[in-house]
C-alpha cells in the first residue's frame, strides 16, 4: 500500500520533468477496399506509382515471409514504400522534419474477403503553411495511387 501511495504522489513529479511537446499534427490515412484479386492490386501499386513519376524503394512481403516460416494460411501483408527524389528535396528544404514522412508508403492487405489499400496522408494542419501547401498537393496524388489500384 505504502508504495502504491508514493508511486501516485510521484506521478506529478516525474510528469513535470518531461519538456513540452514540440508539435503536435494529425496523421491521417486514406484506404481503399476492393474485391479484385491480391496480386492484381499489386501489380497496379506498382504501375501507378511510377506513373505519379515516383520509385519503388522497398518492399516488405511481411505475409508470404510468415507463410515461409510455417504460418500455411496467414493472409497477405505487404508494404511497398515509393520516393521522388525532387519532391523529397522540396519537402526537406520547407522543413527538415518532414523526414518523418519519408518514403511514401502503401500498404495492402487481406481482410474478411477484401483487399484493403491504405496510405497515410502528409498532415496539412501544421504551423507551417509552405508544408501545408505541399501537403494539399502531394494527398490527391497518393489518393489516386491508391485509387488506381483498387479500381475494379
Amino acid at each position: 500500500m505504502f508504495n502504491r501511495a508514493v508511486i501516485l504522489a510521484s506521478l506529478p513529479l516525474i510528469a513535470s520533468c518531461a519538456g513540452p511537446a514540440l508539435h503536435t499534427e494529425t496523421v491521417t490515412y486514406y484506404q481503399v477496399e476492393t474485391g479484385k484479386p491480391y496480386d492484381e492490386v499489386l501489380a497496379e501499386l506498382q504501375v501507378a506509382i511510377a506513373e505519379h513519376n515516383f520509385r519503388i524503394t522497398g518492399h516488405s512481403r511481411v505475409g508470404k515471409v510468415i507463410r515461409e516460416r510455417g504460418a500455411e494460411n496467414f493472409p497477405e501483408y505487404d508494404t511497398l514504400q515509393f520516393c521522388n527524389l525532387t519532391l523529397a528535396k522540396t519537402v526537406l528544404d520547407i522543413t527538415p522534419h518532414a523526414i518523418a514522412y519519408m518514403p511514401c508508403n502503401v500498404v495492402t492487405y487481406q481482410f474478411e474477403g477484401k483487399t484493403i489499400v491504405r496510405t497515410h496522408l502528409l498532415p496539412e494542419d501544421t504551423d507551417n503553411p509552405a508544408l501545408n501547401k505541399f501537403a494539399s498537393e502531394m494527398n490527391p496524388q497518393l489518393k489516386q495511387i491508391v485509387d488506381f489500384a483498387a479500381e475494379q
